[in-house]
Formats: C-alpha cells, sequence, structure tokens
C-alpha cells in the first residue's frame, strides 16, 4: 500500500549501471519512490524513465543541468510538499545506502513526525580510509556546532527529513545546493528545534569495477565544506544561549 504521507527522494547524477539497480531495489522496499535526475548525460535518465512508465509508484523528474545535490533535493521537496507529502527519506542513488532499511526509518519517522531520522553509518572494511578520516573531522565540527554530540554522522545521506521545516530552512539561505547539502540540513533543521534520532545503518562502497562511482571532488568540495563549517560555527557562536537551552531539552 503505497503511503500518503512519506516518500523516498533519490537525487540521481551520473550514478552508473548502479542506478537504475538501486533505484529498484528501493521501490522494492517503499511505495512512492521519486528520483530527480541533476543533469545525466549517463544513459541513467532513460532507463530511469522507462522503469517508470510501467511503475505508478515511481516518478522520475529532469533537471535540464546538473545543479548539485542539495538542489535536486529542493526540487523534488518543493514537488512532494505540493502533493501533500510530509516527510521524504533522502538516499543516494549509487548503491551505498541499504534499500533494506527503508521501512525501519519510516517507521521511526512515523513514530515521531517532528524528528529527523539520521542514519550513522557502520563502515565494512570497503570503506576508503581517507572517507572515514575525512568524517572524523566533519563530526567534530558538526558536534561544535551543536554544542554537543547530538548528530551521529554529518555526511551520511540516508535520512529522513520532515518537508516542511527543511524547505523553509532552505529557502532562507542560498547555500545548501551540492556537496554541502546533508550536514549544513542536519545542523539546520537542529537550530531549529528538529530532534535528531540516530539510527546504524550499513553503508557499501563500491569499487570502480563493481560500478562504483563517486562525484567528491577533493579539493573543490572539501573547500567547500571548510568554508560550510566556518559559517556555521559562526552561527552556533550567535546562537549559543539557545543551544546551551536546547542541549539541556535533547539530553
Amino acid at each position: 500500500m503505497a503511503s500518503s504521507t512519506h516518500l523516498v527522494l533519490i537525487p540521481s547524477y551520473d550514478p552508473g549501471r548502479r542506478g537504475v539497480e538501486a533505484v529498484l531495489e528501493a521501490r522494492r522496499h517503499w511505495d512512492p519512490v521519486w528520483v530527480v535526475v541533476d543533469g545525466s548525460t549517463d544513459g541513467s535518465r532513460e532507463a530511469l524513465e522507462g522503469a517508470a512508465a510501467s511503475d505508478p509508484g515511481l516518478r522520475v523528474m529532469v533537471l535540464p543541468r546538473n545543479c548539485g545535490k542539495g538542489a535536486a533535493v529542493l526540487h523534488g521537496l518543493l514537488a512532494a510538499a505540493a502533493a501533500g507529502y510530509t516527510h521524504a527519506l533522502v538516499m543516494d542513488g549509487d548503491g551505498q545506502h541499504p534499500a533494506d532499511r527503508i521501512a525501519d526509518f519510516m517507521a521511526a519517522s512515523q513514530a515521531e513526525p517532528g524528528a529527523m531520522i539520521l542514519g550513522r553509518p557502520i563502515f565494512g572494511t570497503d570503506a576508503p580510509r581517507e572517507r572515514v578520516r575525512g568524517r572524523r573531522i566533519a563530526n567534530f565540527w558538526t558536534h561544535v556546532e551543536t554544542v554537543g554530540r547530538f548528530i551521529g554522522d554529518s555526511l551520511f545521506g540516508f535520512r529522513v527529513y520532515p518537508i516542511g521545516p527543511l524547505v523553509d530552512v532552505m529557502r532562507r539561505v542560498p547555500w545548501m545546493r551540492r556537496f554541502d547539502f546533508d550536514p549544513e540540513a542536519a545542523v539546520r533543521l537542529f537550530w531549529r528545534g528538529v530532534r535528531p534520532v540516530n539510527i546504524p545503518a550499513t553503508v557499501r562502497y563500491y569499487r570502480r569495477d563493481e560500478g562504483g562511482v563517486s562525484h567528491f571532488d577533493y579539493l573543490r568540495d572539501n573547500v567547500l565544506l571548510t568554508s560550510m563549517h566556518f559559517r556555521l560555527v559562526f552561527g552556533a557562536i550567535v546562537r549559543l544561549p539557545r543551544l546551551l537551552a536546547r542541549r539541556r531539552r535533547f539530553l
């Protein structure tokens, strides 16, 4: 039975051969699933549109050019809100995220609709060491920005968001449109008073010969994340009295 409140939203940019597999796997676990094709040129758009033609539970939206993960998510959120949905589970379209946990995360959201349900990754031996080390640094700064360890992992994008608060936050700031979306969304929603609920979930990193694709640019995206953390640390200082009060409420 299709949910009238919760949907799966997948931003997709040149996901490679695993892109369609990941979307179809998500469909096996939830209805509906919406995909925002973010200017892909690898043929995945045509494959996804072909799958959607015979599946009313799958909707494919297409952006004519690559705008970034956050921009693609916002496009989908606005369409979802207009259709009456209240929550979206955002996941990557490259097969790294565990589609078999979708129902568990949705159930947690339905039990506490005012919260954001955040995946806390369980890494296997396939996880690149530099990625794991980088996450420790990113999570340290996120803990500073929220005055506590409320956000289990700032970069893991397998999450259920309440659509209204997230859209409102994104409309108020010009950032959060590219790779900075995941950490800034969690921090700014926390600042707004949305309680984080952290749930463990496995993550898989595919090798290139297994169809793994990464669009992370170490120079460009690390500069983007560094500037984001400068901005958020300053914002946390300005909000410090409120954050300390929230810390006591969420503990």
